[in-house]
């Protein structure tokens, strides 16, 4: 599979950028960041670093601008990590939402192959998708002689890893499109496989559909969403006809047990009983996945939903959902093994859909139709990238690359025309 790349070249001679008013720290007595330093001088992140670390091709203009703004600011480098040489570690850390998802296993399989071949070592962390644990973790490594960090971020504005690539550290964002930073990425284009699966499932009869996505603030979860309403617009712009009926639910994270929580809760609110029972956690906490006794919404309670659910459908049925699109695989094994409990059949009476496409996908009793991410490659690739920026090895401009990789669908046994 063939990645789309856009590669851009920063250069401390372009024409500068207009430099904002200056002003006072940030509010609240927390202390300022590169990216503070950059916004006030305006100048790029990268600008800022080589004027810290003394390296580059940096103007005179830029440099007295970033000093003023460090200075007005009262900003501080770390010195621990400023005293430390880029190119003789030979760690490289893998900073991932979450050790236990497989789609993270197998890409960070692909990362210490890659590393180890090229005379790396790897360590491997967590930061549970939590703004407040990466950022911890990411000054963790700052004070540790890393050669660079490969990071799924949890936090949109990347100020921790801003941080670290002010104080000569090359960051790679992983399964992160983000094409407006100093950083390389590469993500596989979740927009577009939520539409494949989408487009599956109508192209098979399906009006009726519910998504179980994970949780809102979580990139990848904009993204399938956003990609779950262009199918269904471009669908009835093509038909002429508003005949979809969408339910978005929300569930606490990326599990199975998100899943069968989500699962067990909808069966019951229908007077299916052995849903009711899944609607206890495996710990046997009641509700969302943490216990909190609230639970996944479900169709019909949920503040996320589309708003059109639950109607009754355009052939004059009682409306019930006749397939289930999931945000990944993981939910889409609970959301599978609730159903079987309770003796509802896929795909005979619910078709069902995943995302990623983790080795289990064509393993369970029903092999799961899904959309497929090249794990593995993704994660040499994010490898190549890290290696392959000059911070990494001493030397000046660093060329910022983007790639992003094309899902693909894989149809198996979990999904079918609806019974009329």
């Amino acid at each position: 599979m063939t990645p789309r790349t856009q590669a851009t070249q920063r250069s401390d001679q372009d024409p500068p950028k207009a430099p904002r008013r200056p002003g006072p720290a940030r509010p609240g007595g927390k202390a300022p960041g590169v990216k503070d330093v950059a916004t006030l001088a305006g100048v790029s992140v990268g600008s800022v670093s080589n004027v810290i670390n003394g390296r580059g091709s940096v103007s005179p203009e830029v440099r007295k601008r970033v000093e003023d703004a460090i200075a007005r600011l009262g900003y501080v480098p770390n010195p621990t990590a400023q005293a430390l040489r880029r190119g003789t570690s030979p760690l490289v850390a893998v900073a991932v939402f979450d050790l236990n998802n497989p789609f993270f296993m197998e890409a960070a399989s692909g990362m210490e192959r890659c590393l180890r071949e090229a005379g790396f070592v790897m360590t491997l962390s967590s930061t549970h998708a939590s703004v407040a644990e990466e950022a911890q973790l990411l000054r963790t490594m700052a004070r540790q002689a890393v050669r660079g960090v490969l990071l799924t971020p949890a936090d949109s504005e990347l100020e921790a890893a801003h941080e670290l690539v002010a104080q000569g550290i090359p960051v790679v964002l992983f399964d992160t499109p983000d094409t407006s930073s100093d950083m390389s990425s590469i993500a596989v284009n979740d927009r577009a496989g939520a539409s494949l699966a989408i487009e599956h499932l109508l192209a098979l009869g399906h009006r009726r559909i519910i998504f179980v996505n994970g949780p809102a603030h979580v990139r990848q979860a904009r993204q399938r969403l956003l990609g779950v309403r262009d199918a269904i617009a471009h669908w009835e712009k093509l038909t002429g006809t508003g005949s979809v009926a969408l339910d978005v639910v929300s569930v606490a994270d990326f599990t199975a047990r998100a899943g069968r929580e989500f699962a067990g809760e909808w069966l019951a609110a229908r007077g299916l009983g052995a849903g009711a029972g899944d609607a206890q956690g495996g710990d046997g906490a009641p509700g969302g996945a943490d216990g909190d006794g609230r639970g996944p919404g479900r169709p019909g309670s949920n503040g996320a939903q589309d708003g059109r659910a639950g109607r009754t459908g355009p052939d004059g049925d009682d409306g019930h959902p006749t397939a289930v699109f999931c945000a990944n695989d993981l939910i889409a094994f609970g959301v599978m093994s609730s159903l079987r409990d309770a003796g509802i059949r896929i795909p005979a009476d619910v078709s069902l859909v995943g995302f990623d496409d983790i080795a289990l996908a064509s393993q369970t009793s029903v092999p799961l139709t899904t959309i497929r991410q090249p794990m593995e490659e993704l994660g040499m690739a994010a490898v190549e990238l890290l290696l392959a920026d000059p911070r990494a090895n001493e030397e000046d401009s660093p060329a910022i690359e983007h790639r992003s990789f094309d899902p693909q669908l894989v149809i198996r046994e979990s999904t079918s025309a609806p019974r009329r």
